[in-house]
């Protein structure tokens, strides 16, 4: 019987469903305790993560016996992708589980920011009444700028256009004749489509080229009434640029499920940011896409290990 080790949370049905063939280790405090993760991994033939256990060296080394990595999720900056192919490990995303989620997560963002009138709960317990500070403005007839145009920007989208938004995106990798560009405003830089959203989604993965793309000089060039919203990967924005230009009203509001540094470190300079909504990497996770992003990845790593079982 092989063994499945499940490092991070996981939905329980899923998890159980692999315990008809395998031996599973199913412990969230593995991500926590690298030392004893790495003991587990030691005889299992297949592990499941989210974004936060690190797929490494070490732990391929750890793992002799490894054939597949199934990912609770589609983002891939934990898994070292070269080691995996170099030791013939099999790495398998959820595609298309959290698509929906991730996207109502991005409208409700607009939604809030643009409206603004939702930050004033602490204000009015202390008997303040501040409505002609919170008039805001209506998402409908505004622009969503997604930066990348992806499955999950083109969720987005068509939320976003029920709304009766405009939506425009960036994505140098979609070809200019792909049908997904019907009814959304291709922009060929990425500076052409900051200059003109008022909502600005970033949906791209953290790589060399993506880190801290959205800077200083990327932040100046957005509307100051603008806001921008981060469900993709920590990293892509320079927090402390993003800090300065909150503070210093040169940029509406924002939204960040993503970060540096996981979780926040103490002192963090996004701490007592005005305009600022942070939650804790959650925007594709509710209980539907983790009941289909669970069971996907346990169908997933199922596969893999039963036609390698075929192989030998």
């Amino acid at each position: 019987m092989g063994k499945i080790v499940i490092s991070e949370f996981m939905d329980e049905q899923a998890a159980d469903s692999l315990k008809e063939c395998f031996d599973v280790t199913f412990n969230v405090d593995l991500v926590e305790d690298r030392e004893a993760l790495l003991a587990a991994v030691a005889d299992a033939d297949g592990i499941i993560v989210r974004n936060r256990t690190q797929v490494n060296t070490e732990l391929l080394a750890a793992a002799p016996r490894l054939k597949v990595v199934g990912r609770l999720g589609v983002g891939l900056d934990n898994i070292d992708l070269k080691a995996c192919e170099a030791r013939g490990v099999v790495v398998k995303p959820a595609i298309g589980g959290n698509g929906s989620s991730v996207a109502e997560y991005v409208i409700t963002a607009a939604l809030l920011l643009r409206r603004a009138a939702y930050f004033s709960t602490s204000a009015m317990v202390q008997g303040d009444w501040p409505r002609q500070a919170l008039i805001g403005r209506e998402v409908s007839g505004s622009t969503l700028g997604l930066v990348g145009f992806g499955a999950i920007a083109q969720e987005t989208a068509r939320r976003a256009q029920a709304l009766d938004m405009q939506v425009a995106a960036h994505d140098p990798y979609l070809p200019h004749d792909a049908p997904e560009w019907a009814g959304v405003k291709r922009h060929e830089s990425l500076n052409s489509l900051l200059q003109t959203a008022d909502v600005v989604s970033l949906h791209i993965p953290l790589t060399d080229a993506t880190r801290h793309l959205i800077d200083v000089t990327a932040l100046a060039s957005m509307k100051p009434d603008a806001v921008l919203v981060n469900a993709a990967r920590g990293g892509i924005v320079d927090e402390a640029a993003l800090a300065s230009a909150l503070r210093e009203e040169r940029l509406a509001g924002a939204m960040l499920d993503v970060f540096e540094q996981e979780p926040l470190p103490a002192g963090s300079v996004l701490d007592g940011v005005p305009g600022l909504i942070l939650t804790p990497h959650i925007a594709g996770v509710t209980e539907e896409s983790n009941a289909r992003i669970s069971q996907m990845t346990a169908d997933n790593v199922r596969d893999v290990l039963a036609q390698a079982e075929e192989m030998t």
